[in-house]
């Protein structure tokens, strides 16, 4: 029994070992395109245009980044870009907590069909959307605004919240709110005290979601917003900044990283709420 077991690992790891390899390859294709992004942002004009260019730079520089930032609108989209991507994502959590409590908790008619519906959105391409949505912004005069934007990107991310949402209360155990009820708590209460902390895990998850569909989105925000330059976001400006500054890939992979370094801090610092479990809250609550 002693030696078997060995063997038996030994054997295991010998069969995970294309696994690991094609694991690794993966991770290095798709992470290479983000350093090397990162690592022109720093890399000074002159290394950049060399014949020989470099895994590791030679030399550092941040005269890239006071291009970018010092770019015009630069805090304006910065600006444009959080708050329509916080207003879409807090409002399609409030509406979606409702939905996904009304589906995992109550028993009403068409329940069952209107979780289809759900299911139907969140499959539907979005882009096929793009001339009525373009239609109907015009005929109701919301052309060129941010709050059509910020309505455009809470219809995206909603059905995925509920989604997830309806998939957390329905796990949560119904007794835990009963118990709390008959402690004299309202249903309004018992889910705000019980039921509400456990679902950390996924409201992280869709906030996640929600915050990097809205920040990153570029074809509504361009067709949408087409002519008041200043509620431009900073995909749209992100998509012009070459225009402006020519051949200058130092300052437009500043604008890059800039661009993208929100959506990495808001993942480093949700993903590990996202992956916890909430199951031992509730034994441990």
């Amino acid at each position: 029994m002693s030696t078997s077991l060995p063997r038996v690992r030994r054997t295991r790891r010998i069969h995970r070992l294309p696994l690991n390899a094609a694991a690794v390859v993966t991770v290095v294709v798709c992470l290479f395109p983000v350093y090397w992004m990162v690592a022109t942002a720093f890399t000074p004009t002159r290394d950049i245009q060399s014949d020989n260019p470099r895994f590791i730079p030679e030399s550092w520089t941040l005269e890239h980044f006071r291009t970018a930032v010092g770019a015009d609108g630069f805090g304006l989209f910065w600006r444009n870009s959080i708050l329509v991507t916080l207003s879409a994502v807090l409002l399609a959590l409030v509406i979606a907590l409702g939905a996904a409590y009304a589906v995992a908790r109550l028993k009403w008619k068409g329940r069952r069909q209107f979780m289809l519906m759900v299911f139907i959105a969140q499959m539907a391409p979005w882009e096929s959307l793009i001339i009525p949505v373009y239609i109907i912004s015009r005929d109701t005069d919301m052309l060129d605004r941010l709050p059509t934007l910020t309505l455009v990107y809470f219809m995206m991310t909603l059905p995925f919240t509920v989604i997830v949402l309806r998939g957390f209360i329905a796990t949560i155990p119904p007794e835990l709110e009963e118990s709390a009820q008959v402690d004299g708590c309202t249903r309004l209460g018992a889910f705000r005290r019980v039921a509400f902390p456990l679902l950390a895990p996924g409201l992280m998850a869709t906030s996640l979601f929600g915050y990097i569909t809205a920040w990153n989105e570029f074809t509504y925000a361009n067709f949408l917003i087409i002519k008041q330059q200043d509620n431009r976001t900073l995909p749209v400006w992100l998509s012009s900044f070459q225009n402006v500054f020519g051949t200058d890939w130092g300052a437009t992979m500043a604008a890059s990283t800039l661009f993208a370094a929100p959506a990495l801090v808001v993942f480093l610092l949700l993903q590990r709420h996202v992956t916890s479990g909430f199951a031992a809250g509730a034994v441990k609550g």
